[in-house]
């Protein structure tokens, strides 16, 4: 059977149980709200026949994923889900979510076997930045999540275009650091029109980036971050 509209399945790294502190984002919304920055990207689906999967229950409790370990443990979990898509027959592809690709690599050998083409966030960035400039550069949260994207870079052969990883020094949540700040909520402080210390920071390491270390092009570590696109578009 042919299909004129390309079938896509996204799938998001993990979810928080309801019971957590953390759970925003129940998995029987409306595909667009489980989608962070829609309004963004929208626009880019108009044309396609596509469902979010939440990914699985997060392995790792009460804490989002910054550190290699962790990384390991959700892409292992998200694995079956992949699996039972491309076993499926419903999907032309597998958009894998999350900045830091957990599972991507494993998840593409899936894919492979069935014919499934598997992409995900920072192997896509890092692919188009190296077609747009000369060298990149990573404007990223916290020092462990840095070294997780080094990792990235180094694994997928972009180490000769990656001018820099630059940190704006903002771990994410977890119950070791429960006064962190929730780098994608402040999003709405954003939008409200107050001001946002983190932004600002990711605004003056992506100028840093382009001015003292030569990056022609900007890409966001993580996926918390991805909604500062815009305004560090508007500046760099």
């Amino acid at each position: 059977m042919t299909h004129d509209r390309k079938r896509l399945l996204l799938i998001q790294p993990y979810s928080f149980a309801e019971t957590s502190p953390l759970y925003v984002r129940p998995p029987d919304a409306a595909r667009e709200s489980q989608l962070i920055n829609f309004h963004d990207y929208g626009h880019l689906l108009a044309d396609m026949d596509w469902a979010v999967h939440p990914g699985p229950i997060s392995p790792i409790g009460d804490s989002f994923v910054e550190t290699r370990e962790e990384f390991a443990v959700v892409g292992a979990a998200r694995l079956p889900l992949v699996r039972q898509a491309c076993e499926s027959g419903a999907y032309d592809a597998i958009v894998l979510l999350g900045g830091g690709d957990p599972g991507f690599a494993e998840a593409r050998e899936i894919g492979q076997r069935y014919n499934m083409p598997v992409t995900a966030c920072a192997h896509a960035q890092m692919t188009i930045a190296a077609m747009l400039g000369n060298s990149f550069s990573v404007v990223d949260v916290s020092e462990a999540h840095n070294m997780h994207i080094y990792s990235l870079v180094v694994q997928y052969r972009f180490t000769e275009k990656c001018a820099s990883i630059r940190d704006i020094n903002a771990p994410l949540p977890r119950p070791c650091n429960p006064n962190a700040r929730n780098v994608q909520a402040e999003k709405q402080v954003v939008l409200a029109g107050a001001r946002s210390e983190l932004l600002e920071a990711a605004v003056a390491e992506a100028v840093a980036a382009v001015e003292e270390d030569g990056a022609e092009t900007i890409i966001l570590g993580c996926s918390a971050l991805f909604w500062m696109r815009p305004p560090i578009w508007s500046v760099v």
